[in-house]
């Protein structure tokens, strides 16, 4: 067991990134076509192929999601993810060939390195070539790589943040994981302690609460929609479309317990939910058990994180 999403039967993961731009990009590749849905609760969220994820339309499995730094310019990099599928002979079979479906939900880290290189198609591919079940990589990698928290008192003053994954398998053979880059405006805490692990910082360099300073700074120093945490839930249950998007909601829950604030209008928030459709499990449990492996991976994304971009991390700040 590796303690992260990989521990999923029929779930890959690899990453690509630039660490001269601080970017990157992280494909969740399934090995057999997969039942997903979706939820999005941020309020400025850049994705494509979600609309596809609604119980009511047709296409009823993914072959791939990506995530991805770069802002909307990042949803490129899903291109490559179907390129190297296409190349496989992956995907829905039109009679005309194939067409992998790959939904995808970006991030904004264009404030940390060079904004004018983003996550593009060949970065896609690569990470897509790179997948593997192998533990997944934490911290400043893939979609993790420019990921920052604690923006509420400017980007100066925020904190690197990462990527993270974890899992858990019960003695049923049910397996739930989560990966995720925490790319949030607000603070991210242990739900456990209450300790904030990384957020905005005052002019000592000491962390503050977001809340808090939202209640004397109320109009924000950064734009709206320029955050976003996006993250992917996945089990071996047998799920529908429908039941997916249940447990997607139910995700939500392991970001309101590690982050704060959370779903604002400055995130975009999106988690998928897969389900590679190997036991019978209940709903209420996937997506109770998605909720506690999310919160986990939340936390490892911040504690994993290393300085970049002239911005401290929990990890330097806690040697």
């Amino acid at each position: 067991m590796t303690g992260t999403i990989t521990d999923v039967p029929g779930v890959k993961v690899g990453h690509a990134q630039n660490r001269e731009a601080w970017t990157g990009c992280s494909v969740i590749l399934l090995e057999r076509p997969s039942v997903c849905g979706v939820d999005v609760r941020g309020s400025a969220p850049g994705t494509r192929e979600t609309e596809l994820l609604d119980p009511t339309n047709t296409v009823s499995v993914v072959h791939a999601i990506c995530l991805s730094g770069g802002s909307a310019y990042g949803l490129d990099a899903a291109t490559g993810v179907m390129q190297f599928l296409e190349e496989k002979g992956v995907g829905l079979d039109v009679g005309f060939g194939v067409v992998p479906i790959v939904p995808s939900a970006v991030l904004f880290d264009l404030a940390i390195g060079d904004h004018r290189i983003r996550p593009d198609r060949q970065m896609g591919y690569e990470a897509a070539a790179h997948a593997s079940k192998e533990a997944v990589a934490q911290g400043n990698v893939g979609a993790g790589t420019g990921a920052s928290v604690g923006k509420l008192g400017g980007y100066l003053n925020a904190m690197k943040s990462g990527l993270g994954s974890a899992s858990i398998t019960l003695d049923s053979g049910l397996a739930v994981g989560a990966i995720v880059a925490v790319n949030a405006v607000g603070h991210v805490f242990d739900p456990q302690s209450g300790a904030i692990l990384a957020g905005p910082r005052d002019a000592s360099g000491s962390i503050v609460d977001s809340v808090e300073l939202m209640k004397t700074h109320p109009f924000s120093p950064i734009p709206p929609g320029t955050n976003t945490t996006i993250a992917v839930v996945a089990s071996n249950a047998r799920l529908t479309k429908a039941e997916a998007k249940k447990v997607a909601q139910m995700a939500h829950n392991g970001l309101a317990r590690t982050i704060r604030p959370i779903h604002t209008l400055h995130d975009g928030d999106t988690i998928f939910s897969v389900a590679t459709g190997e036991v019978e499990a209940s709903v209420d449990l996937i997506g109770t058990l998605s909720a506690d492996v999310l919160a986990a991976a939340v936390i490892r994304a911040v504690q994993q994180a290393e300085p970049a971009g002239g911005l401290p991390s929990s990890s330097s700040l806690s040697r």
